[in-house]
């Protein structure tokens, strides 16, 4: 797991801080949601939300099932980008389109960070040389900004929504928040 830690931002002409973008898949707008702490990518500081047509498209697609899911397109704070290179897109057959849609945007783009729980999608970040987070990552941010006063309920929560996460993994992010 590679954290990215706050601030993740650099300085642009005039001293500036130019806002990292956090380019969304699926499966965080998922957990998000269904935890009621979406709330969080608005609230973290110097980002923008940044999603692909991909993804949601994935998001429409399990609410016609009726999945619990957000309707990003409801959400003012989210902006839809999509990739410049999606025709290319298709050529990635290893990863549904909302991963490779994310990382299309994470690569065409500066200062941004995939934000990703497939782990072959994370490797390929890794590969590509982008940055890249994923829930966890994000629970972590929000609780080292205060935006959230615990982990270890939600990691429970996550649990029972089928989040995979090892024993391992959750102690170290308990560790980390420095709830253990």
């Amino acid at each position: 797991m590679e954290w990215i830690p706050f601030p993740f931002r650099k300085k642009i002409s005039g001293g500036k801080q130019d806002l990292r973008k956090l380019v969304c898949d699926t499966s965080v707008f998922q957990y998000l949601h269904q935890l009621r702490h979406l709330y969080i990518l608005k609230e973290l500081p110097d980002c923008c939300i940044l999603v692909p047509p991909a993804v949601v498209d994935e998001l429409q697609t399990g609410r016609a099932v009726g999945v619990d899911l957000p309707n990003i397109e409801e959400i003012g704070w989210i902006e839809v980008r999509h990739p410049e290179g999606e025709k290319d897109v298709v050529l990635i057959t290893d990863l549904g389109p909302g991963e490779a849609q994310v990382l299309m945007l994470t690569v065409e783009g500066d200062n941004t960070i995939a934000v990703l729980d497939d782990m072959l999608a994370r490797k390929i970040a890794k590969s590509l040389g982008q940055g890249y987070t994923g829930t966890l990552g994000l629970l972590l941010d929000a609780k080292r900004n205060g935006l959230i006063p615990e982990i270890r309920p939600l990691l429970e929560e996550l649990d029972n929504l089928r989040f995979h996460i090892t024993k391992e993994t959750k102690g170290i992010i308990l560790k980390m928040a420095d709830e253990c």
